[in-house]
């Protein structure tokens, strides 16, 4: 541990300390300062302001120079980054450059770095759903890992105490395994979802279709018009920042309130290195932290310190916060710090075409899709895997860049681009993956960073657990988008 012999003064000490200002790290400044603590937020990235500083948000597709794509240059350059949607044209300064965002692989893992305030809230997909007693209890019932210290009950209180600031549009189904949400009016259906949901629930017994619960305001009340936040425009350009602070981000809602107490502080270029332990109080006692811009090292103090970093960013300093007491990183007396890494696995699914009803459309740019709850392994379906998935997904009438297969060039192909194409259907699961001791992130001490942190190590991978699950997601998808002549009924 660096020891740079810099005194607690009031210039350096606050009430609490707040390290990441995503979601979870927006969400603790807010409830802190409201109570009246005096908090600094430590943030690695750089400053972004609330609809300034999102470039490309009102900009139309003509206004860009490449259409949101990437060049083979930043491709090159960000071998990474570039490997899916995440990154491009119009959200390059949201992301840290693969040359300073180091990190390794035993097995491809994809790691998506966020450098600016307010981190993944900007650009998160926004699908919110409740836990259930279904997963709170699946450890124990599975004899897998530890049990979870709570049940649904005891965090069903809190569910509802977020959503109702954040703003949670969607469906009330009253399913065991889907816990409602305190909504607000769900987004409509498109004509071609309505029908296939009717199909599935006829033929399908026991399955759901709704549409996606998102962090969207469907619907804004005067106290979120009163701090600024309208309903969503139905433009699909969450990912680019919202200048109408129609989603749920840092920058639109729990930022503002926790500035508008007076309490905050906000520090961004500010890369946290180590949790400082003081084995005499054996308590943490504040950060360290290297300033990205002047590379000047400083420490900070506080009586309470929350990490609310990504999950791989805050055990990566929880790793590098070694002492006496703690050799092998902070809390780490189990040794199991940094295993039993876990990620949902998807893109597996499948698409299909909607014959006829050419004359219907839909409205508008949904920021939103359908969603099929789990269930399998639920009640009476068992199968020969552990846990289950839901399915994502949406349809949409073609646009002009598909492919018409009669026409290859001239005025007739031209004309027909300009109507819409066929309605299709597709989905696209996500399931989840059982915690395996060996799935682990390390450090790597002798590589290091810009900024002198060791860098990460990957090493994980899907099991025969998942493979099954995946299998049972592609096949289940199939019955849904195959016509039949029951599916025609």
């Amino acid at each position: 541990m660096a020891n740079l012999n810099i005194k607690a003064d009031k210039e350096n000490t606050y009430d609490a300390i707040v390290v990441g200002s995503g979601v979870s790290g927006g969400w603790a400044a807010k409830e802190l300062t409201e109570k009246g603590l005096k908090v600094l937020m430590l943030e690695r990235g750089k400053k972004l302001d609330h609809v300034a500083d999102y470039d490309y948000a009102m900009k139309a597709p003509w206004e860009t120079k490449y259409n949101g794509k990437i060049t083979v240059e930043q491709a090159k350059t960000h071998p990474k980054l570039s490997r899916d949607y995440p990154y491009n044209e119009m959200t390059e300064k949201y992301w840290f450059d693969d040359v300073d965002s180091l990190y390794k692989e035993k097995k491809r893992f994809d790691w998506y770095r966020p450098d600016i305030v307010g981190g993944k809230s900007i650009m998160w997909g926004r699908q919110c759903y409740r836990w259930s007693d279904l997963d709170f209890e699946a450890n124990a019932k599975d004899g897998i890992a530890i049990d979870w210290p709570i049940r649904y009950k005891d965090i069903a209180p809190w569910y509802s105490y977020v959503e109702k600031h954040a703003g949670i549009s969607g469906e009330a189904l009253g399913l065991p395994q889907l816990p409602d949400s305190e909504f607000l009016p769900p987004m409509d259906m498109f004509f071609v979802e309505k029908e296939v949901r009717k199909r599935l629930e006829k033929n399908f017994p026991g399955r759901n279709m709704t549409i996606g619960r998102v962090a969207n305001l469907s619907k804004a009340a005067q106290a979120q018009i009163a701090d600024g936040r309208g309903p969503c425009m139905y433009r699909d350009r969450c990912s680019l920042g919202c200048p109408f602070g129609a989603y749920f981000s840092t920058q639109s809602s729990t930022l503002p309130a926790a500035a508008k107490t007076g309490n905050l502080t906000l520090r961004p270029d500010s890369v946290v290195r180590e949790i400082v332990y003081d084995k005499e109080t054996k308590r943490a006692t504040g950060v360290q932290i290297r300033d990205s811009v002047t590379m000047e090292d400083r420490e900070f103090f506080a009586k309470v310190i929350f990490v609310c970093g990504s999950t791989v960013g805050s055990t990566a300093l929880m790793m590098n916060s070694t002492s006496e007491r703690f050799p092998n990183g902070l809390g780490n007396d189990s040794g199991e710090l940094g295993h039993n890494l876990m990620d949902h696995h998807f893109r597996a699914g499948a698409s299909g075409k909607w014959e006829g009803d050419h004359d219907r459309y839909f409205y508008g740019r949904r920021a939103n899709g359908i969603y099929i709850p789990r269930y399998r392994n639920v009640g009476d379906d068992k199968r020969d895997y552990l846990r289950g998935f839901g399915y994502q997904g949406g349809g949409s009438r073609q646009g002009w860049e598909r492919n018409v297969a009669e026409l290859s060039f001239g005025k007739d192909l031209k004309e027909e681009l300009t109507k819409p194409g066929d309605w299709t259907m597709g989905f696209g699961g996500f399931g989840e993956t059982l915690p395996y001791h060996d799935n682990q992130m390390y450090l790597d001490k002798d590589t290091r960073d810009k900024w002198d942190m060791p860098v990460v190590v990957f090493d994980a991978d899907f099991r025969e657990n998942e493979k099954k699950m995946r299998q049972d997601m592609m096949n289940d998808c199939l019955l849904y988008t195959s016509p039949s002549p029951r599916d025609r009924g």
